[in-house]
């Protein structure tokens, strides 16, 4: 009888963990098409009214029109809806970029002045464009915070002390490695499609990650680990790929620099 009663609680303990274990691997966001609605566009307009009152945005044609060029150009060869993306640039000495919910691209100028050239900027975007497309913004948020409180944060339940340090997550924290790995090679793919060689976008990644001064200046490199090793997967992946495809310029000369000067003038 004991020996019988043991065995059963051996198996409904294996049956518990058994259901834990496929529980925990479940993609609730999809399962309830959480990603597209109103969840993530309440939680993208509270965290970009958080953020735009600190920030300085560049709205010159000179800065805004080019980018506005290189991001449409790389939606327009992709299938993806460029209207849906808000694009920002943001007066800052950090080198960064990200993306918050609800399809908002944050570029700092500092990441722009450091590019030597534009197929390297197009990398950088087309790396968080593909955390918009992949939902790895609130996969992250998700993992980082909890849904039951982004659900709370979204119908107005938490305090605003929680979406600020919520808000800091999605420019100062790493993705993990699968999403980051995803969204390199989905990158890759978005910039072969539009006829932009991909190589420069590792050749950038290795570059900031010997920078002497990377925790201070190259935000977004710390902030995306392993940029060595990825820089290498990069660049394989560009060459595995990009057999027969004639690269393109999306920007004249002059117009880079013209860009260039003007976020350096900044």
């Amino acid at each position: 009888m004991i020996k019988k009663i043991f065995l059963q609680s051996i198996v409904s303990a294996m049956l518990f963990l058994i259901v834990l274990f496929s529980f925990s691997r479940v993609d609730w966001l999809s399962v309830f098409d959480l990603r597209e609605t109103v969840i993530e566009e309440k939680l993208g307009d509270m965290y970009w009214d958080l953020y735009s009152g600190s920030a300085v945005f560049l709205e010159s044609d000179t800065v805004l029109a080019p980018l506005d060029s290189l991001l449409s150009h790389l939606c327009e060869a992709n299938d993806i809806e460029r209207d849906k993306i808000k694009l920002h640039v943001v007066q800052s000495n950090e080198v960064n970029a990200f993306a918050f919910p609800d399809n908002h691209l944050v570029v700092f100028t500092s990441l722009i002045a450091k590019c030597e050239n534009q197929e390297e900027l197009c990398g950088v975007m087309a790396h968080e464009i593909a955390h918009m497309q992949k939902g790895h913004i609130m996969k992250k948020l998700v993992k980082e915070v909890g849904l039951s409180a982004l659900v709370g944060m979204a119908s107005g339940g938490q305090s605003g002390e929680v979406l600020r340090s919520t808000a800091k997550l999605l420019s100062s924290t790493a993705y993990d490695r699968t999403l980051e790995s995803e969204a390199d090679k989905t990158a890759v793919f978005y910039l072969l499609q539009s006829g932009i060689n991909p190589e420069p976008f590792g050749e950038f990644l290795f570059r900031l990650s010997k920078e002497e001064e990377l925790p201070s200046l190259t935000e977004w490199v710390s902030t995306h680990p392993d940029s060595e090793k990825r820089s290498i997967q990069i660049c394989n992946w560009a060459k595995e790929g990009s057999n027969n495809i004639r690269f393109v310029k999306i920007l004249s000369m002059k117009t880079w620099k013209t860009l260039q000067q003007a976020v350096s003038d900044k």
